[in-house]
């Protein structure tokens, strides 16, 4: 089981990764692929696929887990490739070294694993370059569905935390966890451990790609990242589908939906409602949700009122064309 100690400020602190991080899907792909080989049958066949079609070039980062645990150091939140490996080339080097030796115990490790706490540029190169061939293997082609996936799952939390509050929308993350005063029980989660935040708070990052439970990464004097399991379903694909704007207006609703993509610019009611063909009480019920959500502002201008989504209603809606022409939905 799983334990995280909440304090009131590590509450005001959990935040939601606003886009998927690739390094952090990266590793929760690896470790299913490679360390954890258990799981539904469905990953069976994409497992073989990545174990055949990892290079050479990534062969060292098997080097890092050489019993199936990495090093606290790896897990970063980084919106690209090149961004996550400056944060982890940015540890101290001292952790660096604590971390490699716990996970080598005596075990001597590979001179270049050495090479990395002694600060050898040619060794974080090995590094960065083994990070990128497996990322380009394993990640790349299917990083737009990743991407759609990722703001579908940002939108429902988002949405839960809107309309139940925070205890609500984390538990909603693990089916069958308990969340009393500051204590979060995750049962069934190996091994068995407690987390106490004292503060740091809390990043929540989904994964596409790692089915058995959750993946707490502790770094002293960072915030702890919790890695959850999204969907009970195999790997994305390539070739699969990726969340459509049908998908995401079962999510919002069509109607809101639309409302989202139009207030990119400045709408009054009058003018939201018109474009979408529907009466001003309704157009004004459906900002109100919005910005219930975070995903629009309202602002008032003696008796003009002005809507306009936020950034987190553009990052959901994403680049998203407003569909036209509309029926006549008055009767909304």
């Amino acid at each position: 089981m799983l334990r995280v100690h909440f304090t009131a400020e590590d509450f005001a602190r959990i935040r939601f990764a606003p886009r998927p991080a690739p390094l952090q899907e990266l590793h929760a792909a690896l470790t299913t692929a490679v360390i954890r080989r258990g799981g539904p049958p469905l990953f069976a066949p994409w497992r073989g696929r990545v174990l055949r079609s990892l290079p050479a070039a990534a062969g060292p980062l098997a080097d890092l887990v050489p019993a199936g645990r990495p090093p606290s150091f790896l897990d970063v939140v980084g919106d690209t490739v090149a961004d996550g490996f400056e944060r982890i080339r940015a540890t101290n080097p001292s952790l660096v070294r604590v971390e490699l030796e716990r996970v080598h115990g005596a075990v001597s490790a590979p001179r270049w694993i050495r090479g990395l706490y002694a600060g050898d540029e040619t060794a974080w190169h090995t590094l960065r370059r083994a990070q990128q061939a497996a990322f380009e293997t394993v990640l790349a082609p299917v990083w737009s569905v990743v991407q759609d996936l990722h703001r579908q799952e940002f939108t429902r939390y988002a949405l839960t935390v809107a309309e139940h509050g925070v205890a609500a929308a984390l538990t909603g993350l693990a089916p069958g966890s308990l969340l009393h005063g500051g204590l979060w029980k995750w049962p069934g989660a190996a091994p068995d451990r407690d987390v106490c935040l004292d503060g740091r708070g809390l990043v929540l990052v989904p994964t596409f790609h790692h089915p058995q439970g959750p993946l707490l990464h502790d770094t002293p004097g960072r915030p702890a990242v919790l890695t959850y399991p999204a969907g009970a379903g195999p790997p994305p694909s390539a070739e699969g589908p990726v969340v459509s704007a049908e998908a995401l207006g079962a999510l919002l609703g069509r109607t809101r939906l639309e409302a989202l993509v139009l207030l990119a610019t400045p709408h009054t009611t009058t003018s939201l409602a018109r474009a979408l063909h529907v009466s001003n009480a309704t157009a004004s019920s459906h900002a109100a949700a919005l910005r219930s959500a975070g995903m629009a502002t309202t602002t008032r201008t003696g008796r003009s009122v002005t809507h306009q989504r936020t950034a987190l209603g553009t990052l959901v809606a994403g680049d998203r064309p407003a569909v036209r022409p509309l029926p006549d939905r008055r009767a909304d």
